[in-house]
């Protein structure tokens, strides 16, 4: 199991998208792991789990990152 899933599924017990409500697939970051200043970005308040479209969504700026933090707040 991925570092990152491990820590939601500690967290949470949800499965669903946190925001469509459809069946969550994605655990996803908010500030992406990728930028070089982000590589310790494997915390729950970083986390979010989304479905599949909610996910592509997110990554093409649709659901801005401030609608994610939102969510888990």
């Amino acid at each position: 199991m991925k570092k990152h899933i491990k820590i939601y599924t500690d967290y949470t017990d949800n499965i669903l998208c946190e925001i469509c409500w459809n069946v969550g697939v994605d655990c996803h970051h908010i500030q992406p792991k990728w930028m070089w200043w982000s590589k310790k970005l494997d915390y729950i308040e970083n986390l979010i789990l989304l479905c599949r479209d909610c996910h592509i969504k997110a990554h093409s700026n649709i659901i801005t990152k401030q609608e994610l933090y939102e969510r888990i707040k």
